[in-house]
């Protein structure tokens, strides 16, 4: 019990967030309104929240086509993805090795700090929902990939 009280403290200190709508709301899988799409055949959905504003709480799903690879790039705040549909690969780095990054399946969640350089993919259709903190933005080390669907693009020495 003595674990409780210094536990509740530390979790209303760390965890507290702005306000998110009061609204209930759910998304299977199959019933996530996709709101971008890229020639590579990446889809991205702003669930819920705004990616904005210094601070402010949002979720995104974000679907990756078998086959699909993001160059190395690093986004502006933490997100925590979990993955619903598929497998996540994900490796770290300035270059993107594919037979280094992890198999991330169905039910995992991961933690990808801000600023850590990384790439992503999927061997298989795959679909990730993510919880993030504004401003959100996301910088392509070598600026000649295009970006996936949906994505804020930042150069990796400044704005674009």
């Amino acid at each position: 019990m003595r674990h409780l009280v210094p536990l509740a403290a530390v979790l209303s200190v760390c965890c507290a967030a702005p306000a998110l709508a009061q609204t209930p709301a759910a998304w299977t899988p199959e019933a996530i309104p996709w709101q971008a799409a890229a020639p590579n055949g990446t889809k991205y959905a702003l669930l819920e929240g705004r990616r904005e504003p210094v601070g402010g709480v949002f979720t995104y799903a974000f679907f990756i086509p078998a086959g699909v690879w993001d160059s190395p790039h690093h986004h502006s705040t933490t997100a925590r993805v979990f993955v619903v549909k598929g497998e996540l690969r994900l490796g770290y780095g300035r270059v993107a090795d594919k037979a280094q990054a992890g198999r991330y399946g169905e039910g995992t969640l991961v933690v990808v700090p801000g600023g850590a350089d990384h790439f992503d993919g999927a061997d298989v259709d795959t679909i990730i929902i993510g919880v993030a903190t504004g401003p959100w933005s996301t910088a392509y080390l070598d600026g000649s990939k295009p970006a996936s669907a949906g994505t804020p693009i930042l150069k990796a020495d400044g704005p674009k």
